[in-house]
């Protein structure tokens, strides 16, 4: 019994950890912190938005526009796209598609993946800073204005990262789906992070990055968002998050989908943590105790929910006599019958239920993704 306890203890302590007690220390710690500012030049910088992307001409040039749009001096922007090599789209139509713009298209080198778009796209860029998005999403009309103006206004930053918003997040919105509070949530902790030092991730959607600090990046790396910043904060540098530069994405999604996903994003967690050890060593990581309660903690939640729910049938049977556990079994099943009546109810129910067995598969098999080595996971 002695040892089922410990088990429910540690499981029970480092689930509270990561999910509740950092995140509200971290943003505690962030309230007494105010990062130091300057005056902003009235010249603004030179801007190059970077896309790396395997999508049609269409789907292209409208995210082309969209970065035009912007609140930001149309002589000050330039657009790269790096085309990924499996595209079958022609870098020509490609180039008609996005019209008579400052815009440049170039091909990334085959088996490369979308690191090599990047790589590509970075080597013909001609901005003194770097913003980068995805295909899908859609900037703020000032987005672009307040990520410069946020690395113009703190010396020590190299790259801050912007507030990708969900559907949910909208005004309008009848409310936010399980993934949409959870992102909802994720950005409030990066912001106190990077309060302290650094963001201990940044979103692919949206962030920016003086060109003079940029580092290429391995073929095949699957968090670009991630390993660019470990790599900026392992050279003792720092990245900052801006809540106010914002960019929406339209898509609604499905725990299916979100499964798909998160098994790419946290096979990539395995996958900096292989390509970049200097992470996990405190030495070398001033921010090693966020990425190891952020980042690496949450790798083992679901087998410490495992952990944790071994530990209490066993310590519930040692304790309990047979006819104690069958009455407690009764009034449990009893209770579980009456909250599920109500329709309301269990369809709240059944919805988390979908959502964190879906998200916790997900889990597992990026373990076994990271355990193999198997980091071909672009779908």
């Amino acid at each position: 019994m002695i040892a089922s306890t410990w088990v429910i203890a540690v499981a029970f302590g480092v689930l509270v950890w990561t999910w509740v007690l950092y995140p509200a220390v971290i943003w505690l710690l962030s309230q007494l912190v105010r990062p130091p500012r300057r005056d902003v030049d009235a010249e603004l910088p030179s801007v190059t938005a970077i896309l790396a992307t395997r999508d049609d001409a269409a789907t292209i040039a409208a995210r082309v526009d969209d970065f035009f749009r912007a609140d930001y001096p149309i002589d000050r922007l330039q657009v790269v796209v790096g085309v990924d090599s499996t595209s079958v789209q022609p870098l020509d139509e490609i180039r008609a598609a996005c019209g008579q713009r400052n815009v440049e298209v170039c091909a990334a080198r085959s088996a490369g993946g979308k690191a090599a778009g990047l790589n590509a796209a970075v080597r013909a860029a001609q901005g003194d800073v770097l913003v980068f998005s995805d295909v899908q999403q859609r900037f703020a009309p000032d987005a672009i204005r307040v990520l410069v103006t946020r690395l113009q206004a703190d010396p020590r930053l190299s790259a801050v990262g912007g507030a990708l918003q969900l559907p949910g997040d909208r005004a309008d919105a009848s409310g936010r789906s399980p993934v949409e509070w959870y992102w909802f949530l994720e950005r409030l902790l990066r912001a106190a992070e990077a309060r302290l030092h650094s963001t201990v991730g940044l979103s692919g959607s949206i962030y920016a990055l003086w060109r003079r600090d940029w580092v290429e990046m391995p073929d095949q790396l699957i968090l670009d968002d991630v390993w660019l910043p470990m790599r900026l904060v392992l050279d003792n540098r720092r990245v900052g998050y801006e809540l106010d530069a914002k960019a929406w994405d339209a898509r609604s999604t499905t725990a299916a989908q979100e499964k798909l996903r998160k098994v790419r994003t946290l096979t990539g967690n395995f996958q900096l943590m292989a390509w970049l050890p200097a992470s996990l060593v405190p030495v070398r990581n001033p921010i090693w105790l966020q990425f190891i309660s952020h980042k690496v903690l949450r790798l083992f939640t679901p087998w410490l929910l495992l952990a944790l729910g071994l530990g209490v049938v066993a310590v519930a049977w040692q304790r309990a006599s047979a006819v104690g556990l069958q009455v407690f079994l009764a009034v449990l099943t009893a209770a579980g019958m009456a909250v599920l009546v109500t329709p309301q109810v269990r369809a709240f129910a059944a919805r988390a239920a979908v959502w964190g067995w879906s998200l916790q598969m997900a889990v597992v098999q990026a373990t076994i993704n990271g355990v193999r080595g198997r980091w071909d996971v672009w779908r």
